[in-house]
């Protein structure tokens, strides 16, 4: 019992220390979070298999099933990550609506959106649910080309 009440006071304690390790779980960051950069001058275009990627970093992302993403804006303009739905490849023109400008999902095997993420802003977590390529592009910069691909494996 003794050693049970110290297990557990060394966790409070760590919990209420800055830069302690949490003691309830899911407080805190999320463990096998991929980041994923989003920032169009810093990431210049490259190709991949679906087309002419760029703005985001790595160009591709390639991810277990069960884990989680998350974009992470280190540019100074506004952008944002939206699912490409149903192609192998990047169109040719925008595929987006207005609403790509709204956060929306949080399971990469349907439709989501970070919304419009502005300058140092994180979007939410999105779950690696399913095997397969997943495309995504920015509202504001897809012509430039701003796209990229998730890989779950």
């Amino acid at each position: 019992m003794k050693g049970v009440c110290t297990l557990l006071m060394a966790a409070l304690l760590c919990s209420c220390t800055p830069g302690g390790t949490p003691a309830v779980l899911g407080a805190g960051p999320r463990a096998g979070v991929t980041t994923i950069d989003i920032n169009l001058s810093a990431h210049q275009p490259s190709q991949t298999p679906a087309g002419t990627s760029g703005g985001y970093a790595p160009a591709i992302t390639t991810v277990a099933v069960g884990s989680a993403i998350r974009f992470v804006n280190s540019d100074s303009f506004a952008h944002t990550a939206t699912a490409i739905p149903g192609s192998g490849t990047f169109p040719a023109g925008s595929p987006f609506t207005a609403s790509a400008q709204t956060q929306s999902g949080a399971a990469i095997s349907s439709s989501w959106s970070t919304g419009t993420l502005q300058a140092g802003a994180t979007s939410q977590i999105i779950t690696i649910d399913a095997p397969g390529t997943y495309l995504f592009g920015c509202f504001y910069h897809y012509g430039a080309p701003m796209r990229g691909e998730i890989v779950a494996q």
